[in-house]
């Protein structure tokens, strides 16, 4: 185990290290969920974090919320602390697309840490495969593109991306194969999780073989369309204790970069927002990339995760498709890897998608997740992204023995 260091004992500044504690995290079920709107699957979640976390709904004073593709409210925390019967003193829903999820943790550790609130619900949940029909899905993504330059064009999301993925592929020798690795990966960790949209056996000849959406990625090479929710329960390290929480798990660091708005206007199309957002990350939690057990990251298309892995600093730049060959995001290597499945097998709802990223790290940390458990896991990070690696936040997590 590496000794951690504080890093607000080296420096004045004071941080939000170790200062909140997730004490309560529930999850709806995802995949194909028909009747459940988009608040449904949102209280759903938090029900159980509310649960999970042995408190009742009036004891929340905080709700941060994502927004959600198939739903009408642009004041989503609003309605739903009017659809769970909470009136919040401090409140706000956020979109920066993909990078909501881990830019919401950052922030309710931050309201807590700055006296605004006491006790935040995050929580997110979207219709996405029932609520919409597959027209309305793309437009909705499509439209959520810029309004005067791309939208008119209708350059559809999968195709800012896959200029990424062709670019990489271009400058450091990145195959299709090693894209497709990433998905059967992916698949496998999967078929150990309860509850998977997706389960069954997956080879890199099937993903290659199953139809191109956009080059270089093939529809295996693209995440799923699902419905879902997820929430979780975040409050100060002295309540958590004062509850008497088992195994709550520390807010450690957090970090954001918003490099550009316009896909054609990325500094580099192979170098991302990440390495900021990780390095601050990093430095506020006081650790490096070689202590993280666990890992969620953000895995909208194959070649993300490969771009992620570098940036993130688990390989060096150009390395991530030997890095996935060489079967170092899985078990046994050197930094497993969304083990539920993530987006490309386990769900993937739209801006609550990364929620399940820290479900997962979460229950890592607990120790909760059986026969896919990541054995002594005591340090994880998520990182989640969007608009075409315009946005990016990163949140490092870990137990009591990591304080």
């Amino acid at each position: 185990m590496p000794t951690f260091r504080s890093s607000s004992s080296s420096s004045s500044r004071q941080t939000l290290r170790g200062q909140t504690a997730i004490i309560g995290a529930g999850l709806s079920a995802v995949g194909r969920v028909p009747g459940k709107s988009a608040l449904a699957l949102a209280a759903d979640a938090a029900d159980k974090a509310l649960a999970d976390a042995g408190i009742g709904k009036h004891e929340v004073d905080g709700v941060l919320s994502s927004a959600a593709f198939a739903s009408p409210f642009h004041r989503f925390s609003v309605a739903f602390s009017e659809y769970l019967g909470i009136q919040p003193t401090f409140s706000n829903t956020l979109q920066v697309s993909g990078a909501t999820a881990a830019t919401m943790f950052n922030i309710a550790a931050a309201a807590i840490a700055g006296g605004l609130s006491e006790t935040v619900l995050v929580v997110g949940g979207d219709s996405l495969l029932t609520g919409l029909s597959p027209d309305l899905a793309l437009r909705s993504m499509t439209e959520s593109r810029d309004q005067q330059y791309e939208m008119p064009f209708g350059i559809p999301v999968a195709n800012t991306f896959a200029m990424t993925a062709h670019r990489h592929m271009k400058e450091f020798g990145t195959t299709s194969e090693q894209l497709a690795k990433v998905a059967v990966i992916h698949r496998e960790h999967a078929r150990r999780t309860p509850g998977a949209q997706m389960t069954s056996p997956l080879t890199v000849d099937d993903v290659l073989n199953s139809g191109m959406v956009t080059t270089p990625y093939h529809k295996l090479d693209c995440s799923l369309i699902s419905d879902g929710g997820a929430a979780f329960i975040v409050t100060s390290a002295e309540r958590a204790k004062a509850l008497g929480i088992a195994k709550p798990v520390y807010i450690l660091g957090g970090g954001e970069c918003y490099t550009h708005e316009h896909i054609f206007l990325m500094p580099s199309l192979t170098t991302t927002g990440a390495v900021q957002s990780s390095a601050k990350a990093y430095a506020m939690a006081g650790c490096g990339p070689k202590d993280i057990d666990v890992a969620g990251v953000y895995d909208c298309f194959t070649g993300t995760v490969i771009m992620m892995l570098e940036d993130l600093g688990f390989c060096a730049k150009g390395e991530g498709g030997s890095f996935v060959d060489d079967g170092q995001m899985t078990y046994g290597g050197a930094i497993p890897c969304n083990t539920h499945g993530g987006l490309l097998s386990f769900a993937h709802s739209g801006m609550p998608g990364s929620l399940f990223h820290f479900y997962e790290v979460i229950n890592q940390l607990r120790g909760r997740c059986g026969e896919r458990q990541v054995a002594g896991a005591e340090l994880g990070l998520v990182h989640s992204l969007g608009a075409g690696f315009a946005t990016n936040a990163t949140t490092i997590l870990g137990t009591e023995a990591t304080l």
